[in-house]
């Protein structure tokens, strides 16, 4: 029987060292060191949505059941919510410390298409911007866990443009009411048949389109299992955080969602990001730091494993910008596959938003059908008041001693197959600046179907044990 028991306690005790271990086993062999992350800590105490008066019907209105279950959570001193099977209709959901959100297998938590439920008001005036479905803001040990789906209902957010839609769709899109601009050429969820509006015109209510999840100034953040689609415009946003964990989740939305960004990682600190599937209308995984003063005050995006992940569509499979003034420092990007995204990897900015780049390494990724280019970088995201004509009036020249132009360089990219892609590499810079230098791309193999390089302005790239064919 002793010997039972120790046994046992062995067994238990080897479990518990994998769990504290937690997600180590990434951080092996890596090129640069990297603070391993580690997972919230969330206590035992476990509620159900349905003790609050929850109902899962697809009907009811939750906003106040998540709120109150959330605020006993919060007065045991955090816990699980548990969000069981059903259809869970709701406005704000705000996460608070020690909180782990998690939604079973078919449960579906679905944002209502009452755009008013998003706006708070305090002392008796109303914010110009909408809030997201599920925010938190500077928590600590917050997650969203579980096998289930978080919707953003965005068909009743979105502008559409027709021509990106089949004669089927823009049919449906009308059906709802709205609202036609630009001679028939582009759709807005304004006016439409059931639901009011949030401000006086189509334009200005799209500038209140709000984002699904956002997570900002927080410390030990898990996303775990779950699937975000649908949202209003980008999905799941981790801005000024530390210590986050994005694992195993889906994110989706229809291929020409505008601005439908599926992760977006803003000057947080050591994070990791495994195991996702996106499938997206804009950028799949993207870095941002911030535009201009803001972006340096925020810091750099430091300290970022990004592995085993699949993007299908989306503008980018992995992107840096357009704003990263604060910077962009120390990220390994391995072992991930882009099947029919627009560009592979992404590398976007302009003056004003630009940063400095350091420590990038980027390998074994593996690309099919890319639309545009495998590799791009692109300088020329210039506002406007950063550019003045030429005399023909016809040019624009970059003025001199712009500020935050961007300087990517110290980007290290090896081991790339791709196979179908309009252009190999491809570079546009900035005349008069070294926006792009010290870029190294080794061992890699494309095939394609235009062009093998292409580059514009100063470029200092150097490419070796690389093949480029085509046809």
């Amino acid at each position: 029987m002793k010997k039972i028991i120790i046994l046992l306690l062995a067994a238990f005790m080897s479990t518990n060292a994998v769990k504290a271990q937690g997600y180590g086993s990434y951080y092996k062999n890596l090129p640069v060191d990297l603070p391993v992350v580690t997972t919230p800590v969330i206590p035992g105490n476990t509620v159900n949505i349905k003790d609050f008066g929850g109902v899962g019907d697809g009907l009811t209105l939750n906003t106040e059941a998540f709120r109150k279950a959330i605020s006993a959570l919060q007065k045991k001193g955090g816990g699980h919510l548990v969000v069981p099977e059903g259809i869970w209709l709701t406005g704000m959901i705000s996460l608070k410390d020690n909180i782990d959100l998690h939604i079973e297998k078919n449960a579906i938590v679905i944002a209502s298409p009452d755009k008013n439920l998003f706006i708070k008001e305090k002392d008796g005036k109303k914010d110009d911007k909408c809030t997201p479905m599920i925010s938190a803001s500077k928590r600590k040990n917050v997650s969203i866990t579980g096998e289930g789906v978080i919707d953003g209902n965005g068909a009743y957010w979105r502008p559409v443009k027709r021509s990106k839609v089949s004669d089927t769709e823009w049919k449906e899109f009308k059906y709802m009411g709205g609202t036609e601009t630009d001679e028939g050429k582009l759709w807005f969820p304004f006016n439409l048949k059931h639901y009011g509006n949030v401000a006086d015109t189509p334009e200005a209510q799209e500038k209140m389109r709000t984002h699904l999840i956002r997570i900002t100034d927080c410390e030990n953040v898990l996303v775990k299992g779950v699937t975000i689609q649908n949202s209003p415009k980008f999905h799941l946003i981790p801005t000024r955080c530390n210590n986050v964990i994005i694992d195993g989740v889906t994110i989706r939305c229809p291929w020409n969602a505008q601005n439908g960004d599926a992760l977006d990682i803003s000057s947080c600190r050591n994070v990791l990001i495994v195991n996702n599937t996106i499938d997206a209308g804009d950028d799949g995984i993207c870095m941002k730091g911030g535009a201009g003063e803001a972006g340096l005050k925020y810091g750099p995006c430091e300290n970022l494993l990004i592995e085993n992940n699949a993007v299908f569509h989306a503008h980018g499979g992995f992107v840096i910008g357009s704003e990263f003034s604060g910077g962009m420092k120390n990220i390994i990007v391995r072992n991930n596959r882009f099947c029919g995204t627009d560009t592979g990897l992404r590398f976007k900015s302009g003056i004003g938003r630009g940063g400095k780049t350091e420590n990038i390494y980027i390998d074994n990724i593996v690309m099919t059908d890319i639309k545009d280019e495998a590799i791009v970088f692109d300088c020329t995201y210039i506002d406007k008041k950063y550019s003045v004509k030429e005399d023909d009036g016809e040019k624009a020249k970059v003025i001199e001693n712009a500020p935050f132009v961007p300087e990517f360089c110290d980007i290290h990219i090896s081991n790339v197959t791709c196979r179908n892609a309009k252009t190999a590499v491809s570079v546009t810079g900035l005349p008069g600046y070294n926006c792009v230098h010290d870029v190294t791309i080794d061992n890699s193999t494309f095939f394609y179907t235009k062009k093998d390089k292409n580059f514009v302005d100063n470029a200092e790239i150097t490419i070796t044990n690389s093949k480029f064919v085509t046809f």
